[in-house]
């Protein structure tokens, strides 16, 4: 799968406007060519109002840890008073807004050895559903699909069908030939 490709695939919901931010992983084949077209999407995307960042780069594999966010959106979500109380509790300064928050984030990616389980705040999943997933280690969910939920299973499963449909949209258009600026609603 190439660069743009995988931008797509993972994420869709957050080109649509659907979620504040989806993270995820690439493995390149060339180191440069990757590089050259990450900051091409990268400038891209900034003028429709998105943020691409890379957060972790792995020597031994040479694969990337990207972010996709809209930075006004997740800026908003983690200024909530419930959200900031969160990650404030888990070491956070959630004072210094979206990108000082994911620089955090960053740090503790490459520091500590277990996943970082807050990252579902970043991702715009409820509150409710992350502090659960840390608070029963993954166990005793009402449902799973994108990920575990705690809260209310019909609700659950209506957003994951709403995001699956959204995917496999983005994923239809952009195998037709629709372009990564087409695919992505400004911000």
């Amino acid at each position: 799968m190439h660069f743009e490709q995988a931008l797509i695939e993972h994420g869709a919901l957050t080109l649509a406007g659907l979620k504040p931010a989806s993270l995820f992983r690439f493995l390149p084949r060339d180191g440069k060519a990757f590089i050259t077209r990450f900051l091409e999407c990268r400038e891209e995307l900034a003028k429709r109002g998105l943020r691409l960042v890379i957060l972790k780069g792995c020597r031994k594999t040479g694969s990337y840890l990207l972010c996709l966010y809209r930075e006004r959106e997740l800026t908003t979500l983690l200024a909530r008073t419930e959200y900031r109380q969160f990650l404030y509790s888990m070491g956070y300064r959630p004072w210094d807004g979206a990108r000082g928050c994911l620089r955090q984030l960053a740090v503790r990616l490459c520091l500590e050895e277990e996943f970082p389980h807050e990252i579902g705040v970043f991702l715009g999943y409820p509150l409710e559903d992350v502090t659960g997933f840390i608070a029963h280690g993954g166990r005793n969910y009402t449902c799973s699909g994108c990920w575990k939920c705690y809260g209310d299973p019909e609700a659950a499963q209506r957003r994951f069908a709403r995001y699956r449909r959204c995917t496999e949209l983005y994923r239809r258009r952009y195998s037709q030939g629709a372009t990564l600026r087409q695919l992505t609603v400004a911000a």
